[in-house]
């Protein structure tokens, strides 16, 4: 269903946002494919980065946030979820 409101009904949608019941990897992977981005909370036990791959994956939950971040957000890779 939004393959076909991306592309056969012409939506113009460049933002996706979901709830983390929504967050699997095969979800995110369409949209990221599909070359959206999308924003949603993820389950405090996924394992993420957020160092560009200086570091290894960690929970969630054991990320450091500034202040900065707590306001506006940060981009993370999730492991698993292939990026463009």
């Amino acid at each position: 269903m939004m393959v076909d409101v991306f592309e056969k009904k012409k939506i113009p949608v460049k933002i996706v946002l979901m709830d983390s019941w929504y967050a699997t990897q095969r979800l995110m992977a369409l949209i990221d494919n599909l070359g959206k981005i999308y924003y949603c909370p993820l389950k405090s036990n996924r394992l993420v980065d957020d160092s560009g791959g200086v570091k290894k994956y960690q929970k969630l939950e054991e990320l450091k946030w500034n202040e900065l971040e707590l306001a506006s957000g940060k981009i993370i890779k999730i492991k698993g979820i292939p990026v463009r």
